[in-house]
């Protein structure tokens, strides 16, 4: 059951940064928090569609939207994004270590050869 949700998280993280907007305001709200009217200043949409975006980007985990008076501030989760590295590191790995054994394999192969 936990990896399902695992990977359930995991197509959710990889779904919200599939889009350049969402990756842009992910590396902005790296640098502190934000507002959406904030979020929204460098983009020719509608407050509308950013909106959209900040959606995808909670129900990734990615990042969370505080109160703060009148505003409703948007900070970046880094959890979430260590759930990703972390399941990248993991794929880098293995296939890292299928590409070693094929190697020592390919040169075990050649050098029968050669014999």
């Amino acid at each position: 059951m936990g990896t399902i949700i695992q990977d359930q998280q995991l197509d959710a993280l990889f779904t919200a940064l599939s889009d350049r907007t969402r990756r842009d305001i992910v590396a902005r709200l790296s640098t502190g928090e934000a507002t959406v009217k904030e979020l929204a200043k460098p983009y020719a949409m509608s407050m509308q569609a950013v909106s959209q975006h900040i959606r995808v980007l909670e129900r990734s985990g990615l990042i969370s939207q505080g109160r703060h008076r009148q505003t409703r501030p948007c900070r970046l989760e880094p959890a979430a994004l260590e759930a990703g590295l972390s399941w990248i590191e993991e794929s880098r790995r293995t296939w890292s270590d299928r590409m070693d054994r094929l190697e020592t394999h390919l040169a075990h192969v050649q050098d029968r050869e050669d014999q």
